[in-house]
């Protein structure tokens, strides 16, 4: 069955850099795609054009905290989803998600969250701020609301599905699917040779619950037994409550770290390093990983929800305990001193990349999720009920 499908997203380019293959296979089965986020660059609205998408813009402070800002955004989303009539709303990331929820359930559209992470709303509590704590109480309350309002919630990882349940955010577990992550394209992240000179590479927004600061503090560390190796850092800045600070950043580069900012295309870094770290304390499944196996690249990643579930420890990688830059650092020693098990592991890697993460095969799991049908919408009276805690 055809559907026309609402894509809701709350980072425009990531309508093309992670759920482009998505929108190119829902158009190729027949169906009909809108898509909505902030700041649509004219850019941006052609290449989705050319993949077949219909573009709206949705204006939205991603990491902000205010709730009229997030109210203005429901109110847009409920309008655009009135003009559009889908047959179903597909959210991801966690504004999309809830307020997308509640928007469809106003206009009496099904919808559908893919929680592809749970962020630092979830994450340990240890070192958060008060306002951090009261972001994840209020996140929390929110998801449990907004889930009530989904036909389906889709979990990348089984942790994440668990401490979801756990926290309270979803009732029915019924609603549940599961896919294994968001897939890579295999043509576009191809093989490539190892280079001969020891080199590690992360990617990531700089927030500290990427493992920024253990992935500097780990580079610190090997860089006095292996001067040679060579250790580069690559993504934007953020300016959520979990930021690294320009400041740290100076330091770590004064000590020998190469910082390449934001990259629109990632091959060529992936291309110039041998190793690809990510400790991260917590993932839906992360992406950059998967790029880097589908290039044939071993991963040193954290022993962390959906980081793990890329890694066979010891086969085409190593995990590492989270928040441990001494341990990160001896597995990267072991990769420069063993450079012949540090190439089988990327061969290891591309292999599972193939059998497990081939977007194709990802999409179409998550394709099955979207006939809903046949499923009730749950209507509210307005979004602001339940930022008050009034939905029951």
């Amino acid at each position: 069955m055809t559907q026309h499908i609402l894509l809701l997203a709350s980072y425009a380019p990531s309508l093309i850099n992670f759920r482009g293959p998505l929108i190119r296979d829902l158009v190729a089965a027949g169906h009909q795609v809108s898509v909505a986020a902030p700041d649509m660059t004219q850019s941006l609205q052609g290449q989705l054009a050319v993949l077949g998408a219909k573009v709206h813009d949705t204006p939205l402070n991603r990491t902000g905290t205010g709730i009229f800002a997030d109210l203005r955004y429901a109110v847009t989303l409920r309008r655009v989803i009135r003009d559009v009539r889908p047959d179903v709303v597909l959210t991801y990331t966690i504004k999309p998600n809830i307020w997308g929820a509640f928007a469809a359930a106003w206009v009496g559209v099904p919808s559908i969250a893919m929680v592809t992470g749970l962020g630092y709303a979830f994450t340990d509590a240890g070192e958060a701020t008060i306002k951090q704590r009261i972001v994840r109480t209020i996140s929390r309350r929110l998801y449990r609301a907004a889930t009530r309002r989904n036909a389906r919630v889709i979990f990348q990882n089984p942790d994440d599905r668990d401490d979801f349940c756990a926290a309270g955010c979803l009732d029915d577990q019924s609603k549940i699917g599961m896919v294994d992550g968001s897939g890579v394209d295999m043509a576009h992240y191809a093989p490539a040779p190892l280079p001969s000179e020891p080199s590690f590479l992360m990617i990531a927004r700089l927030l500290k619950n990427k493992g920024v600061r253990e992935y500097a503090q780990a580079a610190a560390l090997v860089r006095q037994t292996h001067p040679h190796a060579r250790f580069v850092l690559a993504g934007p800045f953020d300016d959520g409550p979990d930021g690294i600070d320009a400041q740290d950043l100076q330091r770590w580069q004064d000590a020998g770290l190469a910082y390449l900012g934001g990259l629109d295309d990632v091959r060529p870094a992936m291309r110039e390093a041998q190793v690809y770290v990510l400790p991260s304390y917590r993932e839906g499944t992360p992406r950059s990983v998967l790029e880097a196996m589908a290039m044939g690249r071993p991963v040193i990643t954290s022993d962390a929800p959906g980081c793990r579930e890329t890694v066979q420890d010891g086969v085409n990688g190593f995990l590492v305990p989270l928040r441990d830059p001494d341990a990160l650092a001896a597995r990267m020693r072991d990769m420069i001193d063993d450079p012949g098990r540090t190439a089988r592991m990327g061969q290891e890697g591309l292999r599972i990349a193939q059998e497990k993460y081939d977007v194709r095969k990802v999409n179409q799991t998550l394709m099955g999720y979207l006939d809903v049908t046949d499923m009730a919408v749950h209507s509210i009276r307005h979004p602001a009920a339940s930022a008050s805690g009034g939905l029951k």
